[in-house]
């Protein structure tokens, strides 16, 4: 027995299969684009607390994100409708990493940020510290690599054959021992889990000399750890889940506060951005006209902005009508003396 489809089921399942294709492409199908937003001003003593430091703060000192989205079709047409939205090729910020590498470099910056603040803050409070160390972090594993199976972006590499593995010198002396093709037995830290890999050692060309020496075919970068001969002074970052190198100069204000006798904030509302170097020079970074507009949300008074980046944050600032003071820095210095020099709120 035949059973027929009528016309008007028919209908039916190509207005179905319609829905579903425009579902898609609204929806789900990838686009080469990326769209940045005004993102958050977060305070940041909840973040850094120094062992034995000053609580006085009556004002607070806030670090200003950029929200960034993979973007869909949907997306892309209510961007159209923001003004402060701001569509930019992939291509453009990613530079051919993929999701999970893009993650992991900025993880890595936000730790080498972290780390320059601290350097910053103890040389500026004169402050006696060590560079140590800590772990070592999987950057990217090539497409290439044999064994792109077994590694992540993102990995911490805790130890080769039970021999911890802390830096990239002590790895290279703990592998020239060994021969290409050699197994090694690797353990990773990966969402907070312990994993054990069989790990065959492939060629590794050193870029200046050419010779070739037996590695793990990933690249590797080293954290480090800042550590004040005075315990008293250690300082402990909470994990957050804010990436990237531009909240170095508001962790340092933070740092010095508590490391300094007095309340560096005055009482007032301060949010800023800028990458710190060791020596706290202040660098410039991407996307200050969207951390004007967070930081001016938050009720910000005072904004510490990187030089090189003062004319575009007060175009933007002149566009949306704040009152909040934009103060240009080039050194951490510049910044505490600006805050020594005001009068407490009210």
């Amino acid at each position: 027995m035949k059973r027929t489809v009528k016309p008007g089921g028919i209908r039916v399942l190509v207005y179905l299969l319609l829905i579903g294709i425009l579902l898609y492409v609204v929806v789900y199908m990838p686009t080469p684009y990326l769209i940045y937003q005004p993102g958050s001003a977060e305070e940041v003593r909840p973040m850094i607390s120094v062992e034995k430091g000053d609580p006085s703060e009556e004002g607070t000192f806030m670090l200003t994100t950029v929200s960034a989205s993979y973007a869909n079709m949907a997306l892309l047409v209510m961007s159209a409708f923001n003004s402060n939205a701001e569509v930019v090729p992939k291509e453009e910020k990613m530079g051919g990493q993929n999701k999970a590498e893009y993650a992991a470099t900025q993880m890595y910056y936000m730790n080498s940020s972290q780390s320059s603040a601290m350097e910053a803050a103890y040389h500026e409070a004169d402050i006696d510290y060590d560079i140590i160390p800590a772990y070592m972090f999987i950057m990217s594993v090539p497409k290439d690599s044999a064994n792109k199976e077994r590694f992540r972006p993102g990995d911490k590499l805790l130890s080769v054959d039970g021999e911890p593995a802390s830096d990239n010198v002590k790895l290279a002396e703990m592998l020239s021992a060994q021969t290409i093709g050699d197994v090694v037995e690797v353990k990773l830290e990966r969402g907070g889990k312990t994993i054990t890999e069989k790990v065959p050692l492939v060629s590794i060309k050193d870029n200046k000399t050419g010779t070739e020496r037996p590695g793990l075919g990933v690249v590797i970068a080293t954290m480090q750890k800042v550590e004040p001969r005075n315990p008293d002074h250690r300082i402990i970052f909470a994990d957050t889940e804010i990436g990237g190198p531009s909240a170095g100069l508001m962790f340092t204000m933070e740092i010095y506060n508590q490391l300094t006798p007095g309340d560096l904030s005055k009482g007032y509302r301060v949010a800023g951005t800028g990458t710190i170097d060791n020596e706290g020079n202040v660098g410039p970074i991407g996307g200050v006209k969207h951390k004007i507009v967070a930081a001016h949300r938050e009720g910000a008074e005072l904004f510490f902005v990187p030089r090189k980046n003062y004319e575009e944050a007060k175009v933007k600032a002149d566009h949306i009508g704040t009152d909040m003071k934009l103060i240009p820095v080039d050194k951490l210095g510049d910044a505490i003396d600006y805050m020594n020099a005001l009068s407490p709120k009210g």
